[in-house]
């Protein structure tokens, strides 16, 4: 292994911003395409590699060689891809069966009434920067303008984005979480 790379791993495992820098730079776009190659989504395939990038952050993981190190990265993909791939399918399967169930007979005016009400209660329950950004998101604005209007990263507004859907998913019924999903979406 040269000194460069044997710099990289080395600073990567001392958690150092120059090493994150380079794991960006040098593998974002290529674990990117080989996560599109299974979600079949850049947007989906974009999170699921910041997640990756977050996760070796926050775990303070340590790689004993670039071997494996990319075996890691492209591991990780892929079972993050699979899982996104999965949860999708018992979605699909959970709104089928609701469908069928007759036991969810209701007013839609009423029941559209009180969904949204339960969704804008579940969002003032976010945290102050992930509710500006979702709020801002629910207006219409594009990752991007948001990132501008606040003066954050487009990376930060993902995240908040997808903590904010997460939030939602966990705080409100499965049944009303797939009615809204094409709103908050």
């Amino acid at each position: 292994m040269n000194q460069k790379k044997e710099s990289f791993l080395e600073n990567l495992n001392k958690r150092h911003i120059s090493a994150y820098k380079h794991l960006y730079e040098n593998y974002y776009k290529a674990l990117v395409v080989y996560a599109m190659d299974l979600v079949s989504q850049k947007e989906i395939a974009e999170d699921i590699v910041q997640d990756l990038f977050v996760s070796i952050w926050e775990k303070e993981m340590v790689f004993i060689s670039l071997a494996a190190f990319k075996s890691f990265l492209y591991r990780s993909v892929r079972n993050a891809s699979l899982n996104h791939i999965k949860h999708i399918d018992v979605e699909e399967k959970y709104a089928l069966s609701l469908q069928h169930n007759n036991e969810f007979e209701f007013d839609p005016e009423v029941e559209e009434e009180e969904i949204y009400r339960l969704l804008f209660s579940t969002i003032e329950k976010l945290p102050p920067r992930c509710h500006e950004i979702f709020e801002m998101h629910l207006k219409g604005k594009k990752n991007d303008e948001i990132a501008e209007i606040l003066n954050i990263s487009l990376e930060t507004v993902k995240t908040q984005k997808k903590r904010a859907i997460k939030f939602i998913r966990e705080n409100i019924s499965p049944f009303y979480f797939l009615l809204l999903l094409p709103d908050i979406l």
